[in-house]
């Protein structure tokens, strides 16, 4: 090649690196920085009594392992952090989805200046929240002594910065929580090995291992318990209930630290430990890294139009609703997934996820990830299937294994909507054959690991009272779960199993009664319990008759037709909010936080605070009256939502409450998964653009909409006229635009017609 030609190559090559410099940098700089909006403290002033949100400042990366955030309550407090709190005892690892549950394999970080203290009262320090920074990709606060403590995420691994004044001797304490542990402190190193088994659900093989790598030599070190807070100088090694251990450095020191766990073993750990930080030579690398993670994510659903306010209850909401279920695989040195089982404690090659109640979440957050993960669904789908071949029973509510808590056998739910959103990566027959196991035995575990006296609700076609306490709630969700296996079966040519279950599916007929208007308890002989329905407990779960009455998310035609048609159905769902919000304990004896919470709404009847009733403003769209959806949908959104400290209408609920929140900002909210409908209602910005995975874009405009424009007055789906008061999955996930014009003047001749109204399973 003559001088020339190499010349030229050369000038080519700079010129097509320059380009391709001009691409990506214009490519991120298009991208919004909207992690600036999320408040990761939003839901955080809660507590036993009173939940606005029951939420910790969560930092993580979308969907990690392992999460992590400061500590203001006691090792096994489920209020991890209050926001009234003064003072910050540790900075833990969490794998937590609800203080009801608790969390497991913790573990935590504490600094400390001057004197060694260790235990978790005497080592707390005092804090501001003007001090104190809460971002996904960041946390940092600085205590009142002076200490800084910073932190960011990665999937499964965490890296601190610890800065001490200049006077005073500087400590890092390492607690072992509840129950067993280990720690080896390697001064050579600078390393914490260890492990912990924490948790009230874990296997009794359990072992989240732990490495913790300091960029600082120590100048002391010992060992310690939570039991009687005494340490032992010099010692290296120490295993028992509540050991931990502390390192000290020379004053004046800025230390990080990269912490990672595994619950497989010490060589994952540092294999984990090497992959995901081991290019971060600071903690501004990994800041940088897990915030353009978030800002990837959050652009991907682009609003415009909205307050600041809105802006940050929206992205707030986003963040949580991108946070559970937890990943609960890892990565060899090659990068092939593979997992501890938390069911039967073997190794296996896959994926696997876990940290998630499903009656919390297949109503809203499952289908907003249809939209956004649909790889990720399809893995965890498959996940499913295993983990019931492992413990023998489909997954309820994992934490990490099984709970069997609250009701109903929803993981079919999850099965049944992604296959009919074209997300097919597992056997349907294996599905529907783990759920008809599922339908037709009780497992060992709580409510909603198989179903408590099945073989009453086959044979008289309803759980009976009072032989079963939230019977009638149970008969209504089973008999949804039944719809979604028949649909499964139906939509996979499965015809004995579509007969199986397509027998059941109509059950939730047999607990409503016509003389009082309300889903009620039934006794075992056919006569009906005594009723009030403002008296929570009994045949219900977290409600009464108010709220769950309209538990037909498959059949809202039918209800329909119970309740005396459109005219009596629409009037029903009005009442609900003109009634006096009396409550009356029930069976519970005593106010719940979720009674206190619909007290507070100030909405007559409706409980935004808990699942039950969630979907029921969408269902005025069922009735032929639309705008009344439009309308409600507005007042929850404006009313009950806020991204402060107060920021949710009750338990967030592993994002089920966030996603609640972003599908409806959106304009749209799936009433029955299972079947590949959104149904409509009144967006909260004037623009929303949607990027899927496959790079298509589905765009939702809202011309003139405002705070008072929340009517629509006509809609077009890509340019045609769109009447019905729905659209499909594949609208969504094929791009295109959804135009709505908005109005303050309810539109009562729009989506009115039968043709216009969502899936029903009754035809009549």
């Amino acid at each position: 090649m003559n001088k020339n030609n190499k010349s030229n190559i050369k000038r080519l090559f700079t010129a097509l690196i320059l380009i391709a410099g001009i691409s990506i940098s214009s490519q991120v700089s298009a991208q919004k920085d909207l992690v600036k909006y999320v408040n990761t403290l939003q839901g955080t002033n809660s507590t036993y009594e009173l939940s606005w949100g029951n939420t910790y400042p969560t930092t993580a990366v979308p969907y990690p392992m392992h999460a992590w955030s400061p500590q203001t309550g006691k090792n096994g407090d489920g209020w991890k952090y209050k926001y009234t709190a003064t003072t910050i005892r540790g900075f833990q690892e969490t794998h937590q989805c609800s203080p009801w549950v608790g969390d497991y394999g913790v573990f935590s970080l504490m600094p400390v200046l001057g004197k060694l203290v260790v235990g978790e009262e005497e080592r707390a320090l005092s804090f501001k929240h003007e001090n104190e920074v809460g971002s996904p990709h960041y946390y940092k606060v600085k205590f009142d002594n002076g200490i800084t403590t910073e932190m960011s995420p990665t999937t499964r691994s965490v890296h601190f910065r610890f800065s001490y004044p200049s006077t005073g001797d500087a400590y890092v304490v390492l607690d072992g929580y509840t129950k067993m542990s280990d720690v080896k402190i390697d001064p050579k190193n600078k390393r914490i090995t260890g492990y912990v088994n924490n948790g009230a659900f874990v296997p009794k093989e359990f072992m989240n291992y732990f490495v913790i790598q300091f960029d600082k030599p120590f100048t002391a070190y010992g060992t310690w318990n939570n039991k009687d807070n005494q340490t032992v100088s010099g010692q290296l090694a120490a295993s028992g209930a509540g050991v931990g251990a502390y390192v000290q450095f020379k004053q004046g020191v800025k230390v990080q630290v990269k912490v990672t766990s595994s619950y497989i073993s010490h060589e994952q750990a540092m294999v984990t430990l090497q992959r995901e930080l081991g290019n971060h030579k600071s903690l501004e690398d990994t800041k940088k890294a897990a915030r353009n993670e978030w800002n990837t994510l959050l652009n991907r659903v682009l609003v415009e139009g909205g307050t600041e306010e809105d802006m940050t209850t929206f992205y707030s909401c986003m963040f949580r609703a991108n946070l559970f279920s937890h990943k609960f695989y890892e990565e060899k040195e090659n990068g092939e997934p593979y997992y501890f089982s938390p069911y039967d404690s073997k190794i296996y090659d896959g994926y696997m996820f876990t940290d998630n109640g499903f009656w919390d979440t297949f109503r809203s957050q499952f289908p907003l990830t249809n939209i956004l993960h649909p790889t990720m669904q399809g893995r965890y789908m498959q996940a499913l299937l295993d983990a019931q071949e492992q413990c023998g029973w489909l997954p309820s509510w994992s934490a990490p294994s099984e709970t069997g808590g609250m009701i109903g056998n929803h993981a079919i739910s999850l099965l049944a909507d992604a296959w009919a959103k074209g997300i097919r990566t597992f056997d349907p027959e294996q599905a529907l054959k783990a759920y008809a196991h599922e339908a037709m035995n009780k497992g060992p575990w709580g409510g909603a690991n198989g179903r408590f006296l099945w073989k009453e609700y086959y044979q008289i076609g309803y759980i009976p009272y009072p032989e079963s306490m939230g019977s009638t709630a149970q008969t209504l969700e089973y008999a949804y779960d039944d719809f979604c296996g028949y649909q499964l079966a139906k939509m996979t040519g499965n015809k004995f199993y579509q007969d199986i279950f397509g027998k059941q599916m109509y059950n939730y007929k047999n607990v409503y009664d016509p003389s009082v208007g309300f889903m009620r308890g039934r006794k075992i002989d056919g006569s009906w319990a005594d009723f009030d329905p403002y008296e929570w407990g009994g045949p219900y779960c977290e409600g009464n008759a108010w709220h769950y009455t309209w538990s037909v998310f498959h059949d809202v035609k039918g209800l329909i037709a119970l309740m005396g048609g459109d005219e009596k159905f629409v009037a029903k769902i009005d009442s609900v909010f003109s009634v006096p919000n009396t409550i009356k304990y029930g069976t519970y004896g005593t106010k719940i936080h979720e009674m206190l919470e619909m007290e507070l709404a100030k909405m007559g009847q409706y409980a935004q605070g808990n699942q039950p009733i969630q979907h029921m403003i969408y269902l005025y769209n069922y009735a032929g009256q639309p705008w009344k959806t439009q309308y409600w949908i507005r007042q929850v959104m404006d009313r009950l939502y806020n991204g402060t400290e107060n920021g949710y209408p009750g338990d967030e609920d592993q994002g089920g409450m966030s996603s609640w929140y972003v599908l409806s900002a959106l304009g749209i909210y799936s009433v029955c998964p299972g079947t590949d409908e959104y149904v409509l209602g009144s967006p909260k910005f004037s623009k929303a653009t949607i990027t899927l995975e496959n790079g298509n874009k589905f765009i939702i405009e809202a011309n003139n909409n405002s705070k008072d424009n929340v009517y629509i007055r006509s809609a077009s789906l890509n340019g045609n006229n769109h009447t019905r008061n729905f659209i499909k999955y594949s609208d969504i996930t094929n791009g295109g635009v959804l135009k709505l014009e908005m109005s303050n003047q309810p539109e009562k001749n729009r989506g009115t017609a039968l043709s216009d109204r969502p899936f029903s399973l009754s035809q009549k």
